[in-house]
C-alpha cells in the first residue's frame, strides 16, 4: 500500500472529486431561441463550468450565429451578445471536459460549413472509438482544430454518403456515451446512444420543441415535459413535425447511475422519479444497512443534502447543516497554500463550530475519491469539538475508472484501491465508516439492476474497453492537448499551418 499519492496530492482539484459532465439545451421554432437557451444552460451550469456557447439559426439561406467562450454562463452571455444572436433555432452546451483540454477551442458547440451546408453539434458522454475514427480520418484528409472526440461526429456528419442516409450512416460508427444535438440548416436533430448512459429530454413551449440534458431547465423556462428521448434514438425536427428513427443495434440498458447519485439537480425527473427522492431513500437504506447512535446527522452540501436527510429521518437523530457553503466562489482563485491551511476545503464550506462541539457527529457525503478532502472535514470537525465522527457514503466505493464521460482519476489513485475499508477509517480519522452497497443504492431508485451502468463500482463494462487501446489513446490524447495548449501560447509559430 501506497500513500504518497494521498497524503501529498497534486495540487489538481479535479482529482479530488467526480467531475461533472456536460449540459444541452436545444429550441426548434421559437423566436427567442437564444434566450430560452441562455436560460436552459442556466438550469444546466451544475453539469460544466469551464465553458459556454450558443448557435442560432433561422432556417434554410440564412447563416449560423455564434458566440462561445471560457466561463459560467453569465460571464459568457450579456445581453449584447444574445442579441446578436438572432433566430428561432437554437443549440447551447455548458462544458466540462472528459477529453481534450479546457480550452476555448474545444468550447461547443461546434460549427462546420460543408458539402452538406452548415451544421453545428453539441455533446454530453465520451467516444471509446475516438481516436481509431480520428486516425482514420486524418488519413482521408480531415484537419481537426480541436482535441475533443465531439468534433469527430462532426467529421462523420459532414462525409459525403451515395446512400443518402448520411446522418444515420455517420451516427452508426460511433461507440460509447453520447447524448447530442445537431442542428442542421433544416432539422434539430436528438440523439442518444443505445445503450442510454446520459440523459437527454423533449419538452414543449406553446408551439416550440425544446430538448435538455435535465428537466429542471423545463421547469425554468415553463417548458411542458413531454417525454426522455428513448436509448438508441434519433429524433429529428424540422417544419413538418417530428419523426425517429432507431439506426442501432438494440443494447441492454446501461443508464449512468451517477446522475442520480450526484450530477443531476435534485429538482430534475429521470426515469419518472425524482433526483432528490432517490437520494432521500438512498439516505434511508444507508441508516438501514449502518445505523448508529448520534447526536447530529451533517450532509455535506450539496449534493449529500437529501441523503443525510433520509438518513436522519430513517434514524430519528436531529438533522443540521453544519457546513455552509460558499456559493460565490467563481471558476478561479488564488491559492495561498502556505497561508492559508486547508485553504481549498475552507473556501468552499465553512463549518459553524458551536453545532458540532461536544456531539456525536454523523458526516453525509455522496461519494469519497481520494479521501483528502473528506479527511481534511473531519480534522476541521475535531477542532471544533466534535466528541465522534461517523462517515456515512450514500454509494459504494469507487475502485474502477469510467469510459463513458466521466472524470474519475487513475484508478490507482482511488482511495478504495489503496487501502482496505479500515484502514481507510482510519487514514480519515472517523470512529466508524458506511458505503452503501450496490443492491441499495440500486433499490432507492424503484428500478431493475441492469438497467444501470454501475462500471466505476464493480467493474463490469456494458461496452467494454481494451486496456492496452485505453492505454494508447489516453497517451495520444495526453500529446495532442499539449500540442494544442502550446498553438494557443505561440500562435505565430503555427500561423504555416493555417
Amino acid at each position: 500500500m501506497t500513500l504518497d499519492k494521498i497524503d501529498n496530492p497534486e495540487p489538481n482539484e479535479r482529482e479530488s472529486f467526480p467531475q461533472h459532465e456536460c449540459g444541452l439545451f436545444g429550441v426548434f421554432g421559437h423566436p427567442n431561441a437564444a434566450v430560452l437557451t441562455y436560460y436552459g444552460l442556466f438550469a444546466l451550469q451544475h453539469r460544466g463550468q469551464e465553458s459556454a456557447g450558443i448557435v442560432t439559426s433561422n432556417g434554410p439561406g440564412t447563416s449560423f450565429l455564434i458566440h462561445k467562450d471560457m466561463g459560467l454562463v453569465s460571464q459568457v452571455f450579456g445581453q449584447a451578445e444574445l442579441e446578436q444572436l438572432k433566430g428561432s433555432r437554437a443549440i447551447g452546451h455548458t462544458r466540462y471536459s472528459t477529453t481534450g483540454t479546457s480550452t476555448i477551442k474545444n468550447a461547443q458547440p461546434f460549427v462546420v460549413d460543408c458539402v452538406r451546408g452548415q451544421m453545428a453539434i453539441a455533446h454530453n458522454g465520451n467516444l471509446i472509438n475516438a481516436d481509431v475514427l480520428r486516425d482514420e480520418l486524418e488519413r482521408k484528409g480531415s484537419i481537426f482544430q480541436t482535441t475533443a472526440d465531439s468534433e469527430i461526429i462532426l467529421h462523420l456528419l459532414a462525409q459525403p454518403f451515395d446512400n443518402g442516409a448520411n446522418t444515420l450512416a455517420a451516427l452508426r460508427r460511433i461507440e460509447g456515451a453520447f447524448s447530442l444535438l445537431i442542428m442542421s440548416e433544416r432539422e434539430l436533430i436528438a440523439v442518444r446512444d443505445p445503450f442510454g448512459w446520459r440523459p437527454l429530454s423533449l419538452g414543449k413551449l406553446d408551439d416550440a420543441y425544446i430538448l435538455a440534458s435535465e428537466t429542471c431547465a423545463f421547469d425554468l423556462i415553463h417548458a411542458e415535459f413531454v417525454r426522455e428521448i428513448k436509448p438508441g434514438e434519433v429524433l429529428i425536427i424540422d417544419e413538418d413535425g417530428m419523426r425517429s428513427e432507431f439506426p442501432f443495434q438494440p443494447q441492454q440498458p446501461a443508464f449512468c447511475m451517477f446522475e442520480y447519485v450526484y450530477f443531476a439537480r435534485p429538482d430534475s425527473i429521470i426515469g419518472g422519479v425524482n433526483v432528490g427522492k432517490v437520494r432521500t431513500e438512498m439516505g434511508r437504506e444507508l441508516a438501514r444497512q449502518f445505523p448508529v447512535e448520534a447526536d447530529i446527522v451533517v450532509p455535506v452540501p450539496d449534493s449529500g443534502n437529501y441523503a443525510a436527510l433520509g438518513f436522519a429521518e430513517e434514524l430519528k437523530i436531529p438533522f443540521g447543516h453544519a457546513f455552509v457553503r460558499n456559493h460565490y466562489i467563481g471558476r478561479s482563485f488564488l491559492q495561498p497554500s502556505q497561508l492559508i491551511r486547508d485553504f481549498d476545503v475552507r473556501v468552499k464550506l465553512n463549518l459553524i463550530k458551536e453545532m458540532v462541539a461536544g456531539k456525536r457527529v454523523v458526516v453525509i457525503d455522496d461519494s469519497i475519491v481520494r479521501g483528502t478532502t473528506a479527511r481534511a472535514r473531519v480534522v476541521n470537525l475535531r477542532e471544533a469539538g466534535a466528541k465522534e465522527v461517523h462517515m456515512r457514503v450514500s454509494c459504494p466505493p469507487h475502485r474502477f475508472a469510467c469510459h463513458y464521460g466521466i472524470d474519475f482519476p487513475d484508478p490507482q489513485k482511488l482511495i478504495a484501491n489503496q487501502m482496505s475499508m479500515e484502514e481507510i477509517r482510519k487514514y480519515l480519522g472517523v470512529d466508524s465508516l458506511g458505503y452503501l452497497n450496490v443492491e441499495g443504492m440500486v433499490r432507492a431508485t424503484g428500478k431493475p439492476l441492469n438497467e444501470f451502468c454501475l462500471a466505476c463500482f464493480t467493474g463490469n463494462y456494458p461496452l467494454p474497453v481494451d486496456p492496452a487501446l485505453d492505454k494508447f489513446i489516453m497517451e495520444k490524447r495526453e500529446a495532442r492537448a499539449k500540442a494544442l495548449v502550446e498553438q494557443e501560447r505561440h500562435p505565430t509559430l503555427f500561423a504555416d499551418l493555417k
